[in-house]
Formats: C-alpha cells, sequence, structure tokens
C-alpha cells in the first residue's frame, strides 16, 4: 500500500516528512521519497527499500525548505529502483508528483507525449502524470492539475509542488483516498 504525506509551515519539512513517512511503514512498501521547496527551488531524493535507507541520504544530502510532499510507494508499474520511486518530476523540475492508484491509460499517453520530445525516466504512471502537469503548466498550478487529471483514466490520490508556487501543495483524488488536515497557529491570549 502506499502512503503520502504533505505539510506546508514553518518549520523544516523534511523531518516531519521522514516521521510521516514512518508511520506508514506498517502498511508495505519498496520505496520510498520525498521533495522540498525552498523558495524557488526544488530538491528530491528518493530511495528503494526502507525509509531508515532514505534518511540516511538525507544525512548526506538535506532536502530543505517549509513545503513539501513524500509518498512510500508499492509498485504497480516499474521494479522497486531509486529511478521508480516517488516523486517524479515533470519538465525540466517543473513540479513533482506523488500518487496513489493506477493510471489505466498511462502507456497512451506515455507514448504520445514521447512523439513530442518528452523524455522519461522511470517505469511509472506517475511520471505521466507529472509529464502532463508540467505540459499545462502555463499560469496557474491548480488550472495545471486539472487539465492533466481530465486526461488519465483510472484512480488516484496525488500532491503536487512546484518552484514556480513555493507555499503550496496541490491535493486531488479520484476513487482513492486523500485526508487534508490544518492546524492554526496558536494565538496570543489578553
Amino acid at each position: 500500500m502506499c502512503g503520502i504525506i504533505g505539510y506546508i509551515g514553518s518549520k523544516e519539512a523534511e523531518p516531519i516528512l521522514v516521521d510521516g513517512l514512518r508511520r506508514l511503514e506498517y502498511r508495505g512498501y519498496d520505496s520510498t521519497g520525498l521533495a522540498t521547496l525552498t523558495g524557488r527551488r526544488m530538491h528530491v531524493r528518493k530511495r528503494a527499500g526502507r525509509v531508515a535507507e532514505l534518511a540516511v541520504h538525507l544525512r548526506d544530502r538535506p532536502a530543505p525548505g517549509c513545503v513539501g510532499i513524500s509518498h512510500t510507494r508499492w509498485a504497480t508499474h516499474g521494479p522497486a529502483t531509486d529511478i521508480n520511486a516517488h516523486p517524479h518530476v515533470g519538465g525540466d523540475n517543473l513540479v513533482a508528483v506523488v500518487h496513489n492508484g493506477v493510471i489505466e491509460n498511462y502507456a497512451t499517453l506515455k507514448q504520445q507525449l514521447q512523439a513530442d520530445g518528452v523524455v522519461f525516466r522511470s517505469d511509472t504512471d506517475t511520471e505521466v502524470i507529472a509529464q502532463l502537469i508540467a505540459r499545462h503548466l502555463n499560469g496557474d498550478l491548480v488550472e495545471a492539475v486539472g487539465q492533466a487529471l481530465a486526461q488519465l483514466k483510472g484512480t488516484y490520490g496525488l500532491a503536487v509542488v512546484s518552484p514556480r508556487f513555493p507555499d503550496l501543495v496541490v491535493g486531488a483524488r479520484l476513487g482513492s483516498p486523500l485526508v487534508l488536515g490544518s492546524s492554526a497557529a496558536p494565538t496570543a491570549s489578553s
């Protein structure tokens, strides 16, 4: 089973995302990863294997920023490798996507994108989503996600970040659960 954790706040996202991934370990998975934003810079780190392996990788290559998404993957497309681990990037680091579910028409969409010159790095259906969103990103991220999702057949629960929108995480779902939590900042009492 897959799991997604996202964070926007005033604290560094990496430790919060990794802790969230650890809490999802009981569900079973084959790889894990995260993407964080520092202003208009995106940091993607991912590893096949356990969350502990990602944590070791993050000691050598931290992922700074107060906005991020993370994922535990159970393979549906492609073997458990670092390259197939989520998040997947579309465009020239224009967007990062984590996704639960199965996109039934991904092979057709991938062929269409490849015919247009898009180069794929993974075997996953999720990279197709990332490339589609990047293709549609001419202005608003929410609109680009909506345009990409309109082309998909299948199920999804996903989260998207883009360095063009450094204070935003977009979530969407169809047939897969997605839960949003919010915590208001404490206020000073009189």
